[in-house]
């Protein structure tokens, strides 16, 4: 039956949603832990040399160099061990990964996306890390993807987290009459914070209120995510075996996020277009409010020193608002694992407990322009002087990670078409929107994803 499951999740592969895993490709794109290896001026003594193989995704321009720079102070420090880091594409890594997996054929770590953990986990691949790295100095929120849950292991070390924020026109908000501190605070406050600045006129330029990525967008589920998880639903079952998707509350997400658009407070025509589209229309002056990740904050200043675009002062980042049954965020990121096959597994938990150091761990975050998942990074003055960076540190605490389970990746792929069949309801592509039209198209999906869920628990 593993091989029925692993066979699932290779149909699956091509339509992951790749943001959740940290995929969403930036726009440029820490004293240690007390259970925390630190680097050691004579670790490197008479030891034997080892050289560890790592893959990891392109999670910034240069991204090998990137790494190793980061990585620099361990391996001054122990000379034996050089690292090789081999960067592999989003598109190309689960195939990849789950090769390697069955074949014993792979690099002694890896990077994976946090929605892959559980599923590479229960392929038996990976080192169990419970007992070898200290749990207590991550940030809670990022341990919901470092095993398969309901069990202690731990298949992945929580490496780098994102989530996304509101972003939105100071000045737009001032001339509309909207007070980002009070009026962003829930989502009816939104919706009517969203009434007032719809097509407010900047600089000669309307703006829609709300833009963002639809139908034809990897980021499709973490974008409906959070406004499911405020209604009180969730897509999976606590226990990881049955689909919830749609649930009365589910579906309130979902009918209040999607027919925003219904109401003609998000543009439609941005439901056409992919993340990338979004975050750089935003990012040259063409929406009043988006919800984007941490990476924008550097595009918004790289536009401003690089090509005179002074939109960041101009730009403010508050939390994603409250809803009915509370603030909830989506949460994505990273995880590296070291393989059973590695016979360099001493070296690779050395370098692994090092990743989680707060040196290794601000230095990363600088140039990937995610979000740390070990709680003493956030005391360096990076993330505390500026008040955007801020906002997504803080916010963290809300944020909420798929079910960690085997069986979700095969499912994402349901999840994913169905959401984009509702964007086009919403945007009535196949005759007026009707919200019969989106519960029949979540039973559908709920029963998918239920099937799924049967067979990778057998």
């Amino acid at each position: 039956m593993l091989k029925k499951v692993i066979a699932l999740m290779l149909v699956a592969v091509m339509a992951l949603s790749l943001a959740a895993c940290g995929g969403d490709e930036p726009q440029t794109s820490p004293g240690p832990d007390q259970n925390q290896t630190s680097p050691d001026s004579n670790a490197g003594g008479n030891k034997e040399p080892v050289t560890l193989t790592l893959w990891i995704m392109p999670n910034s321009n240069t991204a090998d160099q990137d790494f190793l720079n980061a990585i620099k102070p361990f391996t001054d420090a122990n000379p034996h061990i050089t690292v090789q880091p081999t960067v592999v594409d989003w598109g190309a890594a689960w195939t990849k990964i789950t090769a390697a997996a069955t074949s014993g054929e792979a690099p002694d770590l890896t990077q994976l996306g946090s929605t892959w953990t559980a599923a590479i986990g229960a392929m038996g691949a990976l080192v169990d890390l419970n007992g070898k790295i200290d749990t207590s100095v991550f940030v809670d929120s990022t341990l919901q993807s470092a095993g398969i849950r309901g069990t202690e292991q731990i298949y992945g070390m929580p490496w780098f987290a994102e989530t996304r924020a509101l972003y939105y026109r100071t000045d737009a908000a001032e001339k509309a009459g909207v007070n980002p501190e009070t009026d962003f605070a829930t989502w009816d406050k939104y919706k009517e914070a969203l009434k007032k600045l719809n097509n407010i006129e900047i600089d000669g330029q309307k703006l829609p209120a709300l833009g963002m990525p639809g139908k034809n967008d990897w980021n499709v589920i973490h974008n409906f995510a959070w406004w499911i998880y405020g209604a009180g639903g969730d897509l999976i079952s606590e226990d990881g075996k049955t689909a919830t998707f749609a649930s009365e509350a589910a579906l309130e997400g979902i009918k209040f996020y999607s027919e925003l658009a219904v109401e003609g407070l998000m543009d439609k025509p941005s439901l056409e277009k992919n993340t990338s589209d979004i975050e750089s229309t935003f990012c040259s002056g063409g929406y009043a409010t988006s919800f984007m990740g941490p990476w924008v904050i550097s595009t918004l200043k790289r536009n401003k020193a690089e090509q005179g675009i002074d939109l960041v002062d101009k730009v403010g980042v508050t939390m994603i608002p409250e809803g009915p049954k509370g603030r909830y965020a989506f949460l994505g990121g990273s995880n590296i694992a070291i393989f059973k096959s590695s016979k360099n597994q001493e070296a690779a938990l050395e370098l692994v407990k090092y990743l989680s150091t707060k040196e290794a761990q601000v230095a990363y975050s600088k140039v990937t322009n995610m979000l740390p998942t070990v709680k003493a990074a956030y005391e360096d003055p990076y993330f505390e002087s500026d008040a955007m960076v801020k906002v997504f540190k803080d916010q963290l605490q809300f944020a909420k990670h798929y079910a960690s389970i085997p069986g979700w990746a095969p499912s994402e792929t349901y999840f994913q078409q169905g959401l984009s069949k509702i964007w086009d309801n919403a945007m009535g592509i196949e005759g007026a929107y009707s919200f019969e039209k989106t519960k029949e198209i979540v039973k559908e999906v709920e029963t998918q994803v239920n099937k799924v869920l049967q067979d990778s628990a057998q």
